[in-house]
């Protein structure tokens, strides 16, 4: 089924009701890596029993947390196969911090919709309320659907951030784990890309790769370990652009550069002469 604009541009999506536990973010936590430094008392806060302090970027999990089968690509409008999509950017932004624990709901929508000729990009904000009735956060995110363009769109802004012209005042190796991605699925993400080789194979890539989600993750927990003492509860925004692939194993170098109240960040492989994995990398913090 094609691209319908018509339908698609502006149109609501499904509203979602949804809970989470310390246990919840405890599992994110450790999915992105957290506890490698298992004495570390500031590292531990991430893994408190009853009160662990929560990543901004959990709101990219939180209403799928419990989710067992493979996402599909289907709004109002779009049918897509899922092996021809990949992440093409997310932001995360919180109006509180988030609570270890807590029920929330969720409204969402269709915001941009690109021609790419040879792709489609598909742009959604959703906005979540916690049970409260106040704004809990805010995420906007996009696909990118590998041949699925030429539906008569228009092509869209091309847009990249320059790195200040310095050398940065913060540069952090972070390793990962062989199975990092068989760990972070359990947090609701069961794309076989991750976790089927042949799966991966037949969609073009030679192993299966590490998610976008968790790299984002892990970068915005490096830079907050390491600018920000640990203090989740400081940063109030992260978003990226999803560069390039992390295959499980490899080691993430984080760049950072201290601009007032943000961080601009640039995150690459190790192994492979550092290849881009993200760009466009922003935390805003208070």
């Amino acid at each position: 089924m094609p691209i319908d604009p018509k339908v698609a541009l502006g149109a609501e999506l499904p509203g979602r009701e949804f809970s989470w536990t310390p246990s919840d973010v405890q599992l994110y936590q450790l999915g992105l890596g957290a506890g490698a430094r298992s004495t570390d008392p500031a590292e531990l806060r991430y893994l408190d029993d009853r009160d662990p302090q929560v990543l901004p970027t959990f709101a990219t999990v939180a209403p799928t947390l419990h989710e067992t089968e493979p996402p599909r690509v289907s709004f109002p409008g779009i049918e897509i196969d899922l092996a021809k999509v990949v992440h093409g950017h997310q932001e995360v932004e919180v109006h509180r911090p988030i609570p270890a624990g807590g029920k929330a709901t969720s409204t969402g929508r269709i915001t941009e919709l690109w021609d790419k000729g040879s792709a489609a990009v598909v742009v959604q904000e959703q906005t979540v309320i916690g049970s409260d009735g106040a704004p809990l956060w805010t995420t906007r995110s996009s696909i990118f659907a590998r041949g699925e363009g030429g539906f008569g769109g228009e092509r869209g802004p091309s847009t990249k951030s320059e790195l200040p012209d310095r050398a940065p005042d913060f540069e952090v190796s972070a390793p990962t784990l062989p199975q990092q991605a068989l760990l972070y699925r359990m947090c609701g993400d069961r794309n076989p890309l991750h976790s089927d080789p042949e799966f991966a194979r037949a969609a073009g890539f030679p192993a299966p790769i590490l998610h976008g989600l968790c790299t984002y993750g892990i970068v915005c927990k490096t830079a907050t370990d390491t600018v920000l003492g640990s203090a989740a509860a400081r940063v109030t925004g992260f978003r990226a652009r999803f560069a390039g692939v992390l295959y499980p194993g490899e080691t993430i170098r984080t760049r950072i550069w201290r601009q007032d109240n943000e961080l601009v960040i640039a995150a690459t492989v190790v192994e492979r002469d550092d290849a881009p994995v993200l760009g466009d990398v922003v935390l805003r913090f208070a």
